[in-house]
This record gives structure tokens, sequence and C-alpha cells, in this order.
């Protein structure tokens, strides 16, 4: 799959219809958007139906959009040892990944969960196999990518070699159709240090995943500080990680063609904050 050489983009809201966004991307100057297909704090599934599907379709064409997807819903927990909410959270994950197919979707980024039973292996194990029949139950083009986490209490996936475990679960028949989503704000609480050791977690990603799984990255700053193991997003420049993990990524020949997508705080000023966070990324790639 090849990108824009502009590859940056933001979430953006999917309020009033899916078909909404593309034109909310366009507002911004973005040709890479992400979205929910659903309210993500309820468990309540939408239902999208053709005429929606085609004019997203439509849409996307119309503002040259050239990569969209999706994050799936935050009660969604596939780590979980509770067998219920194991169940609803692989039917809630199912029913997300055949939104994304029938809108074609390139994405649909899920945070691995948290194991509350404090049991990492199993957790990892049941997340794997929920993404394996989810995967299983609906065909298309919309890649599953594994969201590297801030690594908060029970959560797993705070590792490359957690992430990389549950790749290895899914069966050879579908793990092509299986990425991994970078998230710049985790993977600095979590441990990785983007901004002292910028090209030893690079290494470290491509030696026990390898750069070829990278389907996107999430551009955040950091509200608190390296290895807190919190997940609180900042605009870009204004948190712990500062400008030059950003200079360096939009700068870097190996993720040219990796989209990345901002999840920065809006607050009160909205699609204005997204512009200023595009614009100042776009502005380090120019000055270099």
């Amino acid at each position: 799959m090849t990108y824009h050489i502009d590859e940056l983009g933001a979430h953006v809201s999917a309020s009033g219809g899916v078909d909404q966004a593309p034109g909310r991307a366009h507002d911004i100057d973005a040709t890479v958007l992400q979205l929910f297909t659903k309210q993500p704090s309820r468990w309540a599934e939408s239902v999208i139906d053709e005429a929606t599907a085609d004019a997203f379709k439509a849409a996307r064409a119309e503002h040259g959009i050239t990569v969209a997807g999706a994050h799936d819903s935050y009660l969604i927990n596939l780590s979980s040892p509770d067998r219920r909410l194991w169940r609803m959270s692989q039917r809630s994950f199912e029913a997300e990944l055949a939104r994304c197919a029938l809108l074609e979707l390139d994405f649909l980024v899920t945070h691995p969960g948290n194991a509350t039973d404090k049991d990492a292996q199993a957790g990892l194990e049941r997340n794997a196999r929920g993404v394996t029949e989810s995967l299983e139950a609906v065909d298309g083009r919309t890649k599953v990518l594994l969201e590297l986490t801030a690594g908060s209490g029970t959560s797993v996936g705070a590792t490359f070699e957690n992430l990389q475990s549950i790749i290895e679960m899914i069966p050879s028949e579908q793990r092509h159709r299986v990425g991994i989503c970078f998230d710049t704000c985790h993977a600095f609480s979590a441990g990785y240090d983007l901004v002292d050791d910028y090209e030893g977690v690079w290494a470290a990603f491509d030696d026990v995943i390898g750069l070829d799984r990278l389907g996107l990255i999430h551009m955040n700053d950091s509200q608190h500080a390296f290895d807190s193991r919190k997940d609180r997003h900042e605009a870009i420049g204004e948190g712990s990680l500062g400008l030059e993990p950003f200079r360096r990524i939009v700068l870097d020949d190996r993720l040219t063609s990796v989209p990345k997508i901002l999840e920065t705080p809006k607050g009160d000023d909205g699609e204005n904050a997204d512009i200023r966070n595009l614009t100042l990324l776009r502005t380090l790639r120019i000055e270099g």
C-alpha cells in the first residue's frame, strides 16, 4: 500500500454520520483520517447501511483521502479473564471490523486490553484468540493494528515483545492482516526513550517486530514523564517529549510511507487545534 507523501492526519469526528468525516479531514487540510464507527464508550452497536457506506466512499474520493481507518471501542477488552466480558468484547470487535470492511477502511486500531487476573501471558493468548476469531469471521481489506500501550495497571501490550507474541499466536492464514500502531506518548510512558535514544527505540522495534509491520503512528506528546506508565496526551512540543522526536519522525526515511495520526487534545479550539499541530509537524519537515 502506497501513501501520499503528506501522510499526516488526525482523528476526526463522525458526528452526524461517518460520511461526514472525510469533509472534516479536508477542513484541516489532511488526506489521512481516523474515526470512531460507533460511540466508543457504549456497548450498543451502530448499524451502517449501504447508502451511508456509499456516501462515505464518495466523500473519501471527493476529498482525496488516501488513508482512512478507525479506532475500536474503549470498552473492548480481549485480554479479559472474565468469560462474559471477553465474549462481549469479541463480538463488539467483530462488529467493529465488519463496519470497517463495509466502509473499506484501511485499518482498525485496537488496544490489547487488560489481564485483570494479572496473568499477562494468558491475557496475550486471549487477545490473540479474540482477534483471530474476528478476522476469520470478517473478510476485507482492513488491517487490525495492535496499539502499543502505556503499561498502566494490568494492561498488556506495553512492550514490543508483547505485541509480537500476539502476532505469533495468530494463525498464518490471518497474520498478514495484522500490524502495529505505534503511539509516541504510550511508547515514552512505557519506557521507550524517543528523546535520548531515538535510534535505539526503532532498532529494537525492527529487531523484535519488524518495520514492515508498522501500519500507523499516533503522533502525541505526553503530559507525563518518561517511563511514567501514564497515558495522557499533549499537543505536539508542549509535553515531555518536546519537538525533537517529532522532527526526527517526520524526517525519517524509514517512516515516510507510514500514516501519522494526531490524537492530541482539541480543547475548546476543535479543528483549529488540529490545524496548529499539523502545521507545526509540516514546518518541522520543511525546516529539517
